[in-house]
């Protein structure tokens, strides 16, 4: 079994920040891409951020410049730093990774259970 664990979500401000977390844990032989993606009420999800184990970083042109994706390979964990929050960045922000599962010869997609992310105007 696998799981990804997000903390880090909350009410902000507009013009503030987040740090957004994800763990990865479970029967683990490697973790490909990570990233993030959200969903606002009313629309349908879409990629926010994503990096490669190697450290490959891809945004969405929504957020270039004021969010940062990181991670750390040793603990299995992704991180999005959110600057400059807008109140169009209201939604829920959901982790994803690509795994090989211990066992397993290719990876598997796996999802967050969610983190609400709301800013005020």
């Amino acid at each position: 079994q696998v799981q990804l664990v997000e903390s880090g979500g909350g009410l902000v401000q507009a013009g503030g920040s987040l740090r957004l977390s994800c763990a990865a844990s479970g029967s683990i032989l490697s973790t490909n891409v990570m990233g993030w993606y959200r969903q606002a009420p009313g629309k349908q999800r879409e990629l926010v951020a994503i990096i490669t184990y190697g450290g490959i970083t891809n945004y969405a042109d929504s957020v270039k410049g004021r969010f940062t994706i990181s991670r750390d390979n040793g603990k299995n964990t992704v991180y999005l730093e959110m600057n400059s929050l807008k109140a169009e960045d209201t939604a829920v922000y959901y982790c994803y990774a690509n795994i090989v599962r211990v066992g397993v010869r290719t990876g598997n997609n796996y999802w967050g259970q969610g983190t609400q992310v709301t800013v005020s105007s």
